[in-house]
């Protein structure tokens, strides 16, 4: 049995609970950034860090989601950061749930399929705060983010090797 399994049959022997987005963080606009200076402050859109200014709008872990055109692109920050209109970041309730589970169930689920609009791909609040998600106890959260974590650094170093022996066992 992996930890994972026996975590779950440890902590919640009756299931996993399901929340919706809503019950568990709080999705916020993004806004102009054009009347601060210059700093080492990232500048999030729908595309990525699109310059760097001298205020943050937020400053704990989040993870930004697009409302605007590239919708499969989400962004897990964990500095002081400013987001613009086309991207939504997440005050997240870290009683509940990890900000880095969150970000990688939803990179998970595809979320470009939720698009309501016919030419700019669009996401709105209302949509995003009605999806549900699973929501275990924190220590199974923090064991999937590691394995998780584990997997992604493999893959992307080129130790898929050891990535692939951790996710058999999960």
């Amino acid at each position: 049995m992996s930890k994972i399994n026996q975590l779950i049959q440890n902590h919640c022997p009756a299931g996993v609970e399901y929340k919706k987005l809503e019950d568990v963080l709080t999705i916020k606009n993004g806004r102009d950034y054009k009347q601060f200076g210059d700093g080492d402050v990232p500048v999030y859109g729908s595309g990525g860090i699109m310059t760097y200014i001298n205020t943050a709008v937020y400053d704990k872990p989040s993870v930004l989601i697009p409302r605007k055109g590239s919708l499969d692109k989400l962004y897990y920050v964990d500095t002081p950061f400013w987001n613009v209109d086309t991207i939504f970041y997440t005050d997240i309730d870290t009683s509940l749930v990890e900000p880095k589970y969150i970000y990688y169930y939803l990179e998970g689920q595809h979320l470009e399929r939720l698009n309501k609009a016919g030419g700019v791909p669009s996401l709105t609040q209302a949509v995003l705060n009605k999806v549900q998600l699973p929501v275990p106890p924190l220590e199974v959260q923090r064991e999937i983010v590691r394995i998780l974590h584990i997997a992604y650094s493999g893959a992307a170093s080129g130790a898929a090797s050891g990535a692939a022996s951790e996710k058999e066992t999960v």
